[in-house]
């Protein structure tokens, strides 16, 4: 503040914005006094005029540099520098009534020309404001100018903001910002500029300082808290642009870069740089908004378990899970760094506090036993899962492991410790399966249906693909398209029905909620999308055109890989809920042609211990065999292999 100061003092335009506030300050008193009299002054009024114009030019210079009003670059007048104004010719008028009640108990002052003198001293000083920036180029009629009232900031959601620090106080830089103010869904929260130029250092953009030069910015950020930066500096050279990266990287800071306008013209630059593409562009129907009422009433106070909790699904119910206030979040998952990760999410950036981190693997009896005994978990959302089609063709016995025996682990603790709500996560791809995933999550819905008639509700959600996961193909794309192509697509009719992170993770907390026990829930999902007319969205939406600047390549139907995807098996009916995007499955009375869960669970017991035994001697084959006694649908040898397999003629009928 004091170097600010002394600049100030050695700066001619702050002298020349002080001698023009003077002379409005000036103006607004001789024109209240004019139009209070009808134009038409007396010698004791231009006695008085005489007598009031000393102090009330000095109280207001001295308000307005109390306000900091001369600290903002007019060019840049906003909004929020007018209600700055605005407050500080109202706090001068208070401060002179004030001394003229005192001094002289208001005898011989008109009480209109008190009352008007502020109001045009707000007009002169606003417009000479408004003025300035319009010479400059920047409209005082344009839509943009900021909105941000001192405790009146845009409503922003339920969201935690990002403390940035924009490098570059100039048009970009204040761009950057009025973008930030003019829209809400950016959870970002400006704490400063930095610039190189000492004359910015201490002055404002609306309302948001110049702290320092860019070379400052480790000693800010840790003083400040920043989690990002942006350089709005499109004109800068490489030389300068390394400087400023070398900073950020000194410091551990993201940052994030503005391109030059000839560069996005000149197509070196995609507009994913300017804004990331979003996954929901992509899916071509509205996303789904769930009930979360029912979702709080069983959520509310309660422990709630939630396996492979570091994963694309696991981490999102973890998120959304704590929103309904529950009691304990006990997190659990084999991925010590994917553990990490949402645990550090919780504790800094969402502040939830109420957890527990346990790292292990679900097929560790022991360990699961010993997590519930400690901690009695009343919900359990069971995410863990290997779900990447070709890797588990190559290794199945893993699959075996990790998807069939740790959830039948897990559920038979659950039942034992009398969890209430035990929601299981399946996929589509348990519908006639033509791999060992999909294989391996049909067991296990047989299990969760075998363990019926306890205490414990179990229930499953099946969906299909969701964009974005760890195994998406979209990230994919992305990666490829950044790479300049080709984007590879294993078959031009391969489709896929598509759902996003945060509407897969609404429906599992709703099925907790709807289930009585036994139900298979899955979301009217509309019409199945191409791949490849994705994959040509994905590259439009990156600014390229598909074929010309990014090719797409059909490599073929991997190993285990369907043409298209179904959500119902066979002797599976649908069955509508009272929510109108919820349908939930019945199975007519029968489970895998068992009558009752008991002979199902008699007869699954055996099956599985013989795959177990198959698993465990890496026998590919005899795992394959098994599971096709378990799941007769099961169909590995064709695998959706060609446009003339079984699941190529399932379209036509």
């Amino acid at each position: 503040m004091i170097s600010f100061i002394a600049r100030q003092w050695k700066n001619p335009n702050f002298y020349i914005m002080l001698v023009s506030d003077g002379l409005f300050f000036v103006l607004a008193l001789v024109g209240a006094y004019l139009l209070r009299f009808e134009f038409q002054l007396s010698p004791s009024n231009l006695e008085q005029i005489k007598q009031l114009l000393g102090p009330f030019v000095c109280v207001k210079l001295g308000t307005f540099l109390a306000f900091g009003l001369y600290r903002g670059m007019w060019r840049y007048t906003s909004l929020q520098d007018m209600w700055r104004l605005a407050q500080a010719c109202a706090l001068a008028s208070m401060v002179l009534v004030s001394w003229l009640a005192f001094a002289y108990r208001l005898a011989g002052f008109s009480r209109a020309v008190l009352l008007l003198d502020p109001m045009l001293t707000f007009m002169f000083t606003a417009c000479s404001r408004v003025m300035i920036r319009y010479v400059r180029g920047l409209s005082p009629g344009d839509s943009r100018l900021v909105v941000n009232f001192p405790g009146l900031k845009p409503r922003r959601r339920m969201k935690a903001q990002k403390n940035v620090v924009i490098i570059g106080a100039g048009q970009s830089g204040e761009k950057i910002l009025r973008e930030i103010y003019d829209n809400p869904h950016l959870h970002y929260n400006v704490v400063g500029f930095l610039d190189d130029d000492p004359e910015k250092i201490g002055r404002s953009l609306h309302g948001v300082g110049v702290l320092g030069r860019p070379d400052e910015l480790p000693l800010i950020a840790e003083r400040k808290e920043i989690h990002e930066v942006f350089i709005a500096i499109p004109s800068a050279s490489g030389k300068q642009m390394r400087r400023l990266v070398g900073i950020c990287d000194t410091c551990g800071i993201a940052y994030k870069t503005l391109p030059g306008i000839g560069e996005i013209m000149d197509g070196k630059v995609s507009i994913k740089a300017l804004r990331d593409v979003a996954y929901e562009d992509l899916l071509g129907r509205p996303p789904v908004s769930l009930d979360t009422k029912e979702i709080a009433r069983y959520l509310a106070g309660r422990t709630v378990l939630v396996t492979g909790c570091g994963g694309s699904i696991g981490s999102e119910l973890c998120r959304q899970i704590i929103r309904f206030d529950p009691r304990k979040l006990i997190l659990m998952d084999a991925g010590e760094a994917n553990l990490y990760q949402i645990q550090m999410e919780l504790e800094h950036e969402k502040g939830f506090h109420r957890y527990c981190a346990i790292l292990g693997d679900v097929r560790n009896r022991a360990l699961v036993e010993s997590v519930f005994s400690e901690h009695r978990p009343e919900v359990v959302f069971h995410a863990a899962a290997y779900k990447h089609v070709p890797m588990i063709e190559k290794n199945p016995w893993e699959a075996i492991f990790n998807n069939v025996l740790g959830s039948k682990v897990i559920m038979e603790i659950s039942a034992k410790y009398g969890v209430q709500h035990f929601v299981l996560v399946s996929t589509d791809k348990a519908v006639r399966p033509t791999n060992v995933m999909g294989a391996s999550k049909r067991v296990t819905e047989l299990i969760m249906l075998s363990l019926q008639g306890h205490s414990t509700r179990f229930m499953g959600v099946r969906f299909g693909n969701v964009v974005g996961s760890s195994g998406s193909v979209i990230p994919l794309f992305r990666r490829q398209i950044e790479c300049g192509g080709p984007v590879t697509v294993t078959h031009p009719e391969v489709t896929r029905y598509f759902m996003t992170i945060p509407e897969a993770a609404q429906l599992i907390l709703q099925a907790g909620s709807m289930g009585e026990g036994g139900e298979i829930f899955i979301l009217e999902m509309g019409s199945p999308v191409k791949i490849a007319d994705m994959a040509r969205d994905l590259i439009r939406l990156s600014g390229k055109e598909p074929g010309e600047d990014i090719e797409i390549v059909f490599t073929g139907l991997r190993e285990g890989e369907k043409l298209y995807e179904e959500l119902i098996t066979v002797g599976e009916g649908i069955v509508a809920t009272h929510h109108e995007k919820i349908m939930v499955l019945s199975s007519n009375g029968k489970i895998n042609g068992h009558g009752n869960p008991d002979d199902l669970r008699r007869w699954l017991d055996g099956h599985l211990k013989e795959l177990f035994e198959a698993a465990e001697r890496f026998d590919t084959q005899g795992i394959r065999r098994k599971l096709k006694e378990i799941v007769p649908e099961y169909q590995p040898e064709n695998g959706g292999q060609g446009p003339g397999g079984r699941h190529a003629d399932r379209k036509k009928e």
